[in-house]
């Protein structure tokens, strides 16, 4: 009896549904969110798909996502108000892309960001990023091109732009927490920024053109100060940038030749080292960068079947890697006095102990930061032709 008893226990536990199960059609699938501010209050979008309009069946007569918005004191309360006008509660385990206003980042993004980094049906992948002199309403109203879906247009934009151009970072929530939270490293966010005409982004006239009215697409670097965005880092900066972290898998440069034209470089491996120092109570940090690449293209007369030739270019290549580094790291040093390069951070693992007397004035001691840089360029492939298309015709 005890027996049949236990069993029926056992079975009860496992045989029983999930107590928080819900409905796929009681949801609001959010695919992209986006946080503004306007005085004391919250205005939070969510890109939400429309399940009619995006099965495989039947004609395409609406927009696949639609914006649904509410207003409140908190990220959190805003959210909630959302079920005043959505007959689904919204539901964020799908998010690709959290966009922050640009007004919310210059005030601070530790308080909207609390509610999404500790609620657990967020997931912890999506991309975060600024919309540069916007508001993030505006950026997920826009009708976009090539995806039907916008969120997805610009989480699949940013990875392949960080992955071929490098002037970008696809940094997710939990990344941008690890920052945040750092003593050694200030917080970097990809900008993204509405083009073109400003009428009519959101309608779907917008897309009947092979030149759209208006699109989005990404921008130069935010730099963040503990949890405020205090400005922008121009293209250049923000290359360098990702090359001292170690965050360029794929780019092209445009290099001077030895006496005119330009020369064009593929770069296929970029790998840069941070090693941390104090001597004497100071601290410093050495940057090594070793690149291997290939000649893209040859736009000046020069002789690239000689080796001398070669060696001319690479030589070149890495003087103006180091002075583009250096220049962005003393812009940085000068405009915003943030080490978003992690500076601090090499200089703990280096010297732990030491750390602990510096890392309070650590801005003050980054403005004042010795840093040596070394660059190692080498050219392995030439393509099937030696010297410019052009260099005939000029003989």
């Amino acid at each position: 009896m005890k027996r049949g008893i236990f069993i029926l226990l056992i079975l009860s536990i496992i045989l029983t549904g999930c107590w928080n199960r819900r409905e796929l059609n009681e949801l609001a699938i959010t695919l992209a969110l986006g946080i503004d501010k306007s005085e004391d209050e919250y205005l939070i979008s969510a890109q939400v798909v429309v399940p009619g309009e995006v099965s495989l069946t039947g004609g395409k007569v609406g927009s696949p996502v639609t914006l649904v918005q509410a207003r409140g004191g908190t990220v959190y309360e805003a959210i909630r108000k959302m079920t005043k006008s959505s007959p689904r509660k919204i539901y964020p385990g799908h998010l690709r892309m959290l966009v922050l206003g640009e007004s919310v980042a210059e005030e601070g993004i530790g308080d909207p960001l609390d509610l999404i980094s500790r609620d657990w049906e967020f997931r912890s992948d999506f991309y975060v990023v600024v919309a540069k002199e916007d508001t993030a309403e505006h950026i997920l109203n826009i009708q976009t091109p090539l995806e039907n879906i916008p969120a997805n247009k610009m989480f699949n934009t940013l990875k392949v732009s960080e992955e071929n151009w490098s002037a970008t970072s696809g940094v997710t929530i939990d990344e941008l927490i690890v920052d945040l939270r750092s003593e050694g490293k200030e917080a970097v966010l990809t900008g993204i920024l509405a083009t073109g005409k400003q009428e009519g982004g959101s309608s779907k006239q917008s897309l009947e053109t092979i030149l759209s009215n208006i699109n989005i697409q990404y921008d130069d670097l935010a730099v963040f100060k503990d949890d405020k965005l205090v400005g922008w880092l121009t293209e250049n900066e923000s290359r360098a940038y990702n090359g001292i972290i170690n965050e360029v898998k794929s780019t092209v440069a445009a290099i001077s030749c030895p006496n005119e034209g330009k020369a064009n470089i593929e770069v296929l491996d970029f790998k840069s080292k941070l090693k941390g120092n104090v001597k004497n109570g100071n601290p410093e940090v050495d940057i090594n960068v070793k690149i291997v690449g290939n000649i893209g293209a040859i736009e000046c007369p020069i002789d690239i079947s000689k080796p001398e030739s070669i060696e001319a270019l690479e030589k070149i290549y890495e003087k103006e890697v180091e002075e583009t580094i250096n220049n962005s790291i003393t812009s940085v040093q000068e405009k915003y006095e943030a080490d978003i390069f992690g500076f601090g951070d090499a200089i703990y693992r280096s010297n732990p102990k030491e750390w602990e007397s510096l890392k309070n004035q650590w801005n003050q001691h980054f403005t004042e930061l010795p840093v040596t840089i070394k660059v190692d360029v080498k050219l392995r492939k030439t393509g099937t032709v030696n010297n410019s298309i052009t260099e005939p015709r000029k003989e």
